[in-house]
């Protein structure tokens, strides 16, 4: 399982994220961009920043909902520690 933290362009929205399947769910957050009835297509968030990754759906959905609680100031050292750059992330060429 796979918990993810996605934002936009200016970086100024934050949409946290779990999943079996990331390069699926990254698929299907990127086709409804122009969706103005989800938020990922109301904020354009569809460029991945974070993701970790869970040994079973409980633990994940545990940390989603402890990242969710997070303040922003937390959240952005998050994402900054594991990607100094906040560069979108391309699952197929990320060495982490």
């Amino acid at each position: 399982m796979y918990i993810y933290i996605l934002t936009n362009q200016t970086q100024t929205v934050l949409y946290i994220g779990v999943t079996n399947d990331l390069m699926r769910r990254l698929y299907e957050h990127s086709s409804g961009r122009g969706d103005v009835g989800k938020f990922t297509g109301r904020y354009q968030t569809d460029l991945l920043v974070y993701f970790e990754i869970s040994p079973d759906a409980t633990q994940a959905i545990e940390r989603e909902k402890q990242l969710k609680r997070w303040t922003r100031r937390k959240k952005d050292a998050l994402i900054t520690a594991f990607n100094p750059t906040w560069q979108a992330i391309d699952l197929e060429t990320w060495t982490g």
